[in-house]
């Protein structure tokens, strides 16, 4: 994946900032970034990506601190134990199609809140911490390692796998610091009419719903890349309608 850093891009190159909306015990959310990522390097070289996550809660109302099978979860929400083992099987066998190894009867449904906060302070350049590598962590975490991501010691501990300073990370997800910044993105999440994620926000302006396959990212950035270069070259002219997608995601 391409991201952009302080240098200028070359002027041939086209620049997409993408916002990801998407929730770290949202299946599809991690399949999707599989897939977007298979698109990103693709294209490396012929577009540039400016990739940042946004906060998105699939359950806003569990119970901060505490932590439950996901099983349980998904037949309470779902309708019963057997909706619930056909669910985890789909998404089981979608995630192996990717090279994901989900272990779904390990994974623990927590309120996602924390992680969210860390994750926007991993956006901050003074963390030190890279956001998408943190996101493919927790991701992990709940998934493949039966990890509770939503308890403060969960997310200092992958945090410091990734080189942040352990207690550092435990006094900021104490304080207050990134509640009203992340609070401000869900409600923009609801503004923009996101109600089901991923949702993959490019330059503000169209949106990409669900883990669409790999080409059919490839072919919607690629087009989106040369709006942009038709409007840089003609500047105030209307931009083609880049069209809609529709696939797996995950909704409240």
């Amino acid at each position: 994946m391409t991201v952009t850093d302080d240098s200028a891009p070359t002027t041939d190159t086209p620049t997409l900032r993408v916002e990801i909306w998407s929730d770290v015990v949202c299946p599809w959310c991690y399949i999707g970034k599989r897939r977007f990522e298979r698109a990103a390097t693709g294209l490396d070289g012929e577009i540039d990506l400016d990739v940042v996550y946004r906060p998105y809660q699939l359950d806003p109302t569990a119970s901060p601190g505490k932590s439950g099978p996901v099983f349980d979860a998904y037949a309470r929400k779902f309708g019963g134990p057997e909706q619930a083992r056909a669910i985890i099987d789909r998404v089981t066998d979608a995630a192996a199609g990717e090279g994901l190894g989900f272990r779904m009867e390990r994974a623990l449904r927590a309120n996602t809140l924390l992680a969210h906060r860390l994750l926007w302070w991993a956006e901050q350049p003074e963390s030190g911490l890279d956001q998408v590598a943190l996101k493919e962590r927790l991701l992990q975490a709940y998934f493949v390692d039966g990890l509770d991501i939503g308890l403060p010691e969960t997310l200092a501990d992958c945090a410091a796998e990734l080189g942040a300073d352990r207690e550092q990370v435990l006094g900021f997800l104490a304080s207050d610091a990134g509640r009203s910044e992340v609070a401000e993105y869900l409600e923009q999440a609801a503004d923009h009419g996101i109600s089901a994620v991923p949702t993959f926000v490019i330059d503000g302006r169209w949106a990409i719903p669900g883990a669409q396959d790999t080409e059919t990212f490839v072919n919607v950035l690629r087009r989106l890349a040369e709006t942009q270069i038709a409007e840089r070259a003609a500047v105030g002219a209307a931009a083609p309608d880049a069209g809609t997608c529709d696939d797996d995601a995950c909704d409240i």
